[in-house]
C-alpha cells in the first residue's frame, strides 16, 4: 500500500511516498480501505521530537484521524461488516498511523460514518471533536444558564468545543480574531472578543456582570490558563490541553478545578459523536484539502497556525 512516511524525526521534508505492507486484521480489530484523514498538532510533536514518546515503529506512519470503508473484519467483531463506511480516531501509540491507504484499528473505537457527512468531514472529526468533548461535555457537564469560555473558537478544538457547548445550552463566550466573528458565531458563539484588542478577562468580566464565567476551556496556551483563573467564578472550572506558563496558584482562593486533558479513544464518545454529526449539533469546519502526497505542505501549515478549523488530507 502507498503511505507517507518518515524514517527519521525531524522537519516536514522527512515525509517520503513509499510501499508499506498492507496490514491484517487480529481479533477484534478491522482493516479499513482510507478515504480520508486530517492533520493534527499531535502529529508534527510526534514528527519533531527524537525521543520518539508516541513510540511508533520507524519508518513510521503518523496520523490519527481516519474516514473510510471496512474492508475486512477480525474475529469477534459483531457491529462492523466489509462495506460499511466509518470514522474513528486510532491508536498509534506503538503503532502505524493513518497517513496511508489502509489502516487496522480495534473495531470498539470504530464508528459508522454519518450519513450526512463526506468522508473528508467525517476525517476532520474524531480527535478534535473529542478532545473537546472531554472538557465540555465529561468534565465540565455544561448545562443550560452556564456560561462557558473558549479560547481560540475558530481553531481546530475550539471550533467543536463551542459548537458543544451550544448544544449543550450554555451561553457561550469565545476569544478570536476580529475577522472570524462572523464565523465564531455561526458556530453557536453568543459573544467573540477579539483578545488582540481587549484583554479578555475584563471582557468577560464585563459582559458577566463581574460574576465570571462557570467554566474556561484554553487551547492557545501560554499565559491564557493562568489570566482566565480572575473572570471565572469561584468554584468553577478551567480546562486546558496545552502547556501552562505562570502559577496557577489563584485557583486555590477561588476554590476553582482544573483538568489537564489528554483525550482517551473510548466506544462511548466516537458513538456519542456518531449521534451529534448525524443530528448537525456538531459540524465540520475545514480550513484546507491536501492530497497524501503533500503532507508536508499541510503540516507546514498547521504548524505556522491561523487556521480557521481543521486541515484535512485525501487518501
Amino acid at each position: 500500500m502507498k503511505a507517507m512516511i518518515i524514517r527519521e524525526f525531524g522537519g516536514p521534508e522527512k515525509f517520503e511516498l513509499a510501499e508499506m505492507p498492507k496490514p491484517v486484521p487480529g481479533p477484534g480489530q478491522v482493516l479499513m480501505k482510507l478515504k480520508a484523514t486530517s492533520v493534527n498538532p499531535v502529529d508534527y510533536k510526534i514528527r519533531m521530537n527524537p525521543s520518539n514518546w508516541a513510540k511508533v515503529p520507524v519508518p513510521a506512519i503518523l496520523g490519527y484521524d481516519a474516514a473510510g470503508a471496512v474492508e475486512a473484519i477480525g474475529d469477534r467483531v459483531t457491529h462492523l461488516k466489509p462495506g460499511d463506511e466509518v470514522f474513528y480516531c486510532a491508536r498509534i501509540f506503538g503503532r502505524q498511523g493513518t497517513y496511508a491507504e489502509y489502516h487496522v484499528e480495534d473495531a470498539e473505537i470504530v464508528a459508522k460514518k454519518p450519513a450526512n457527512l463526506t468522508f473528508e468531514e467525517a476525517a476532520s472529526l474524531p480527535l478534535a471533536a473529542m478532545t473537546a468533548y472531554d472538557s465540555i461535555v465529561t468534565f465540565f457537564q455544561t448545562k443550560p444558564g452556564d456560561t462557558v469560555l473558549v479560547h481560540a473558537g475558530a481553531g481546530g478544538v475550539g471550533a467543536f468545543a463551542v459548537q458543544l457547548a451550544r448544544a449543550s445550552g450554555a451561553r457561550v463566550l469565545s476569544t478570536g480574531r476580529k475577522e472570524n466573528e462572523a464565523l465564531i458565531k455561526s458556530l453557536g458563539a453568543d459573544e467573540v472578543i477579539d483578545y488582540r484588542s481587549v484583554k479578555f478577562e475584563d471582557e468577560v468580566n464585563r459582559l458577566t456582570g463581574g460574576r465570571g464565567a462557570d467554566a474556561a476551556f484554553d487551547t492557545v496556551g501560554g499565559d491564557t490558563l493562568v489570566r482566565s483563573i480572575n473572570c471565572v467564578r469561584p468554584f468553577g472550572k478551567l480546562a486546558t490541553i496545552v502547556s501552562v506558563a505562570g502559577s496557577i496558584n489563584g485557583m486555590q482562593i477561588r476554590n476553582q478545578t482544573l483538568y489537564f486533558g489528554f483525550m482517551e479513544r473510548t466506544e462511548t464518545k466516537i458513538q456519542a459523536l456518531f449521534i451529534l454529526a448525524s443530528r448537525g449539533l456538531v459540524k465540520p469546519l475545514i480550513d484546507s484539502v491536501f492530497p497524501l502526497e503533500k503532507i508536508a505542505d499541510a503540516h507546514r501549515k498547521i504548524e505556522a497556525g491561523g487556521m480557521k478549523g481543521k486541515i484535512v488530507i485525501r487518501v
